[in-house]
């Protein structure tokens, strides 16, 4: 069975289409989707890129979470269906509540773009499932507002109940600090308990293919196409 995934183009969206390919790389029928639209059109998987939707207005994804389409998101995620959000993807979702906590600003107060090593902390979701468990990446990542916060309480429920899925650790000889933005307990992404509703930080799409110098962020989409779904009728 192939994999039907649809790509959200918001207003500022700017990395739908490295998404598009790498998705479709990785053997899925991909179609970009507007973000006007009030149906998924049956997509199995929703994938949120990265970019500036509505220019990170108020807050970044605080303006696209009203987007008409994200009632049809949302109705896929609580039915199971896949849903990955990528940098401002996963800013969208956290301000949508398909995932907790908020991004804020950089502790540093500076846009920030340079690969980090994140770790691998689960497999079992809709796109690590390639992965071995404890596995060490190194992917490009950029962003000004990428500090993931929440309150102890939810931090500790992330941590109980495995829903961290990507952590910054440091990167061996190097005199930069590991976790780019301060986020809490250097979390980098996080899922639902289910593992179907993803979002990280970090941009795979940008090292999916040989001519970028490596391709261990197709892996992410490799898992992506061959993880079961359940999809909402859409």
């Amino acid at each position: 069975m192939t994999i039907r995934v649809a790509v959200i183009r918001f207003p500022g969206s700017n990395c739908e289409s490295e998404t598009l390919e790498a998705a479709r790389r990785a053997g899925a029928t991909a179609e970009l989707l507007d973000y006007r639209a009030t149906s998924l059109g049956g997509a199995d998987v929703v994938i949120l890129p990265g970019g500036f939707s509505y220019g990170d207005y108020l807050r970044s994804g605080a303006i696209a979470r009203f987007a008409p389409v994200m009632q049809a998101v949302r109705a896929h995620a609580e039915a199971g269906g896949g849903v990955l959000g990528i940098c401002n993807g996963f800013q969208v979702l956290c301000e949508a509540h398909l995932l907790p906590g908020a991004l804020l600003h950089n502790a540093g107060q500076r846009f920030v773009a340079r690969p980090v090593d994140v770790r691998i902390e689960r497999t079992s979701t809709i796109c690590t499932g390639l992965f071995r468990p404890g596995a060490v990446v190194r992917i490009p990542q950029a962003h000004g507002e990428g500090r993931f916060v929440a309150d102890e309480a939810t931090l500790d429920a992330l941590e109980r109940d495995n829903q961290v899925v990507l952590r910054y650790v440091p990167v061996p000889g190097s005199d930069l600090p590991h976790n780019p933005n301060g986020s809490a307990r250097d979390i980098a992404g996080i899922c639902n308990p289910a593992g179907n509703v993803v979002g990280f930080m970090p941009h795979p799409e940008r090292l999916a293919e040989a001519t970028l110098g490596d391709t261990i962020g197709q892996t992410f989409f490799a898992s992506l196409v061959g993880a079961p779904t359940s999809g909402a009728p859409a």
